[in-house]
């Protein structure tokens, strides 16, 4: 059973996040609306040695530790829809990261609907290939966050395109794997979800796809080639509609050979390793502790 603050947050969300995303015309408001501004807080600041630059067009922000020079590293894909900055929750994980011992690299892709996916892999590659001047690939982590984690996998398949090594481990927390949303098994999850309404992602989906086939598998991963992949780490919520899809993500990786652990949290929302909540704290603790045996 989740938590009281658990169920006390679902409360909140089905109000303040999921109404809006109901239907076509609240979700195309949202999608439209001004961008928040995506630098740290200051306490992050504070407590880490923080560096923002600019690869091509696009800006990345270093987060390292204090007292050392780390040896190991996460590229972090933040999500939000593909439509949303970097929030407060998602440099909590950071700064936790950080703590650990990781340099912790944190691409600001371009959203819609201004930008689309097309402009989000060469970017994500070249901040990349300049983190590995700095930390070796099998020292590193691709970790990210619903749209950020599906963003995070999609990368993972480019690499060799581009003669890119691939990290050592993938953690995808609520991966946003298929685009397209044709699950049939995300009816039966989409009324326990209290943050998540498949008619606003499909919005989302539309405008990041920028007229592209979502089938594609930049767009929707779990299309793409699944073998050979680094270790994978998957967390997810069952009142996550991205659970279907997770499920099956994780039969897919593990029948072309890959080692795939699947964290499911009974009766947890969409990316609760990130909210202040127990079930949360936990799954953060866990992450932490994979970064750390790196």
């Amino acid at each position: 059973m989740p938590s009281l603050v658990a169920r006390a947050l679902s409360l909140a969300f089905r109000v303040a996040r999921k109404r809006q995303m109901e239907t076509v015309e609240g979700a195309r408001r949202r999608i439209g609306e001004p961008k928040d501004d995506p630098a740290p807080p200051a306490w992050v600041a504070k407590r880490h040695g923080i560096t923002r630059r600019t690869v091509g067009r696009f800006d990345s922000y270093t987060v390292l530790p204090r007292e050392e020079t780390p040896g190991k590293a996460v590229l972090y894909v933040h999500g939000g829809s593909y439509i949303s900055e970097i929030s407060p929750w998602h440099w909590v994980l950071i700064s936790r990261m950080a703590d650990a011992g990781c340099r912790v690299e944190v691409p600001l892709y371009g959203l819609a609907p201004q930008h689309t996916h097309r402009e989000a892999f060469g970017f994500l590659q070249a901040v990349y290939r300049e983190l590995l001047e700095h930390v070796d690939a099998d020292r590193t982590v691709f970790a990210g966050d619903s749209a950020g984690a599906g963003l995070a996998l999609a990368l993972t398949q480019t690499l060799p395109e581009v003669d890119l090594p691939r990290p050592a481990r993938l953690i995808l927390v609520s991966p946003w794997a298929d685009l397209s949303m044709s699950n049939p098994d995300i009816v039966e999850v989409e009324g326990d979800d209290p943050w998540l309404s498949p008619v606003g992602l499909k919005e989302a989906a539309r405008v990041w796809a920028g007229g592209d086939d979502l089938a594609d598998p930049r767009l929707s991963p779990i299309n793409g080639v699944l073998s050979g992949l680094p270790p994978v780490d998957l967390y997810i919520g069952t009142h996550d509609v991205f659970l279907p899809d997770t499920r099956r993500l994780h039969a897919l990786i593990a029948e072309a050979g890959g080692a795939v652990d699947l964290h499911e949290e009974e009766g947890a929302f969409h990316v609760y390793p990130l909210v202040p909540v127990p079930e949360g704290s936990r799954a953060r603790a866990r992450i932490i502790g994979t970064v750390q045996e790196l």
